[in-house]
C-alpha cells in the first residue's frame, strides 16, 4: 500500500494522483478517517492493557482478605483489554482494506489521463518498406511451418497455438539472446514459478481492476501468473534484504498465462494476444533514492534489444489512468508493425516505488539500522510477441526472413529463414 506517513502529511499530493489516475479522490479521505480509528483504537487498546499490567502486580501484592474483590475486578479489566483488542484488530483490516484500494502515487511529471492520453518521448530506427506486398506475421509463419494455429485452436482452444520448427528455434534464440543480455548486466537468472498463493498476487498488486485477466485455481487456492514479475516480488517476502552494496537484479524466465478477460474482437489473429506466451523479466530490489535512476537503466536496456535486433520503435511515457495500481511510472516500447501500420507494445518497465515491498514486507537497513521498505521496478526484456515485429520487418518477397546478426549464433549460424515446399 502507499506510505501512511504520506497519508497523514501530505494528503493532497494523493488525491492529486488519485484524480490523474482518474480513480476514487474519496478513498484518500476513507483512508484518512479509517487511520485516524485505527491508532485510536491501537492507543485505546494499548493504554487499557498497560492498566491490566499494573493491576496485576496490584493483585500480587494484595493481601488474602483483598484479593478476592481485585481478581473480580481484574477479570473485568482483562475482559475489556480482549474487547479492545478485538476493536483494534477490526481496525486496522478496515485501514489495510481502504488503504490498500489506494493505487501507488505516481512520479511527478506522468501525463494525467487514460490510455490514449501518453506521450511519446521519442522515436527510434526507420520504420521498413517494402517493394512488395508484405505479409503478415501469421501468413509468413505458416509459410515458414513455423506458427500453427489450427492445432493449437484444437488442442486448447480460442488463442491458442503451436511454434514449429524454426518458430520454436526463433524464440528460444530471442530468448536466450534477452537472457544473455541480462547476464552481461549482473542479472541473476531464476526460473520461477507460475502458480502463487493469493497473498503474493494481491501483493504485487495484480488481484485489483484486472483481476478477471487472471487464471485461478480455485481447488488449490493458487493463481497463474500472467508475467514472472509476481513470483520475482514475492522471493523475497518478509525479509530484510541488503541493498547497501547495490540493487538486488533479477531476470525471470517463466511460462504466462492471461485470459485476455475484456479483450474478444482483438487481434484474435495470430499471436500478438494469446493465452500463454514465454517472457524473460527483469526485476530490481534497491533503495528508494535510487529508484528513477535504476528505471532508466532497465529502460535502456529494452531500446538495446530492439536497436540490435533492427526493429524501429518508439517510448511512450504511460498515462496514469493506464498504468495499473503498482506502478508510479512506466513507459512502454512499442515496435512498429508494418502490416498494421501502427506501433505494438513489446515490452514495458515499471517503477512500484516502495507500494510492492509495503505489502509483501521486504526491507531494508537504512541509516542507523532502522528498516525500511525498498523499491521495486521490473521490465521485459523479451516474449513470445517480439516474433510478430521481427518476421515482419525482416520479411522478404519470397516469404524468407532475414535473422538479425544477434539471433544467428543461438540459431547454428543460420542466416535466412526459408519457406518450407
Amino acid at each position: 500500500m502507499i506510505d501512511p506517513q504520506l497519508l497523514r502529511d501530505n494528503p493532497d499530493l494523493v488525491r492529486r494522483s488519485q484524480q490523474a489516475r482518474r480513480s476514487s479522490v474519496e478513498l484518500v479521505d476513507e483512508a484518512i478517517a479509517a487511520d485516524r480509528e485505527r491508532r485510536d483504537a491501537i492507543t485505546a487498546f494499548e493504554a487499557l492493557r498497560a492498566e491490566q499490567n499494573a493491576f496485576g502486580k496490584r493483585v500480587a501484592a494484595a493481601s488474602k482478605d483483598e484479593k478476592p474483590a481485585l481478581v473480580q475486578q481484574a477479570q473485568q479489566l482483562a475482559a475489556d483489554v480482549k474487547s479492545a483488542q478485538l476493536v483494534a484488530g477490526e481496525a486496522e483490516e478496515r485501514f489495510a482494506q481502504v488503504a490498500g484500494s489506494i493505487q501507488n502515487v505516481i512520479i511527478d511529471g506522468v501525463p494525467e489521463g487514460g490510455e490514449d492520453d501518453f506521450v511519446t518521448l521519442r522515436e527510434v530506427g526507420v520504420k521498413p518498406t517494402f517493394d512488395f506486398e508484405p505479409r503478415d506475421h501469421l501468413a509468413i509463419g505458416e509459410l515458414l511451418d513455423a506458427i500453427d494455429m489450427p492445432r493449437g485452436v484444437k488442442v486448447s482452444g480460442s488463442r491458442f497455438y503451436f511454434l514449429k520448427g524454426v518458430g520454436a528455434r526463433l524464440e528460444l534464440a530471442l530468448m536466450t539472446y534477452a537472457l544473455d543480455t541480462a547476464l552481461d548486466a549482473g542479472f541473476t537468472p531464476l526460473i520461477t514459478p507460475t502458480l502463487v498463493k493469493p497473498e503474493v498476487m494481491s501483493g504485487t498488486g495484480f488481484l485489483g481492476a484486472h483481476a478477471d485477466e487472471i487464471y485461478y485455481l480455485p481447488a488449490d487456492e493458487l493463481y497463474l501468473t500472467g508475467t514472472s514479475e509476481v513470483a520475482l516480488a514475492g522471493y523475497h517476502a518478509d525479509e530484510i534484504i541488503d541493498v547497501s552494496n547495490g540493487p538486488l537484479r533479477y531476470a525471470g524466465w517463466s511460462t504466462c498465462y492471461r485470459r485476455e478477460a475484456g479483450s474478444y474482437g482483438k487481434d484474435t489473429k495470430g499471436i500478438i494476444r494469446v493465452h500463454q506466451f514465454q517472457k524473460l523479466e527483469m526485476f530490481s530490489y534497491i533503495a528508494p533514492d535510487d529508484a528513477e535512476a535504476e528505471h532508466e537503466r532497465l529502460l535502456a536496456m529494452q531500446e538495446g534489444m530492439l536497436r540490435s535486433l533492427g526493429l524501429a520503435y518508439r517510448v511512450i511515457d504511460t498515462a496514469a489512468g493506464d498504468l495499473g495500481s503498482s506502478a508510479a511510472r512506466k513507459f512502454d516500447v512499442e515496435a512498429w508493425v508494418p502490416t498494421q501500420g501502427a506501433y505494438r507494445e513489446l515490452t514495458s518497465t515499471s517503477n512500484c516505488t516502495t507500494y510492492q515491498s509495503r505489502r509483501l514486507d521486504i526491507r531494508h537497513r537504512g541509516e542507523g539500522g532502522k528498516t525500511a521498505p525498498v523499491a521495486t521496478l521490473n521490465g521485459t526484456l523479451a516474449t513470445t510477441r517480439w516474433l510478430v515485429a521481427l518476421l515482419e520487418t525482416h520479411q522478404q518477397a519470397d516469404g524468407s526472413v532475414v535473422v538479425p546478426e544477434p539471433l544467428r549464433p543461438y540459431l547454428r549460424g543460420l542466416e535466412i529463414l526459408e519457406p518450407v515446399a
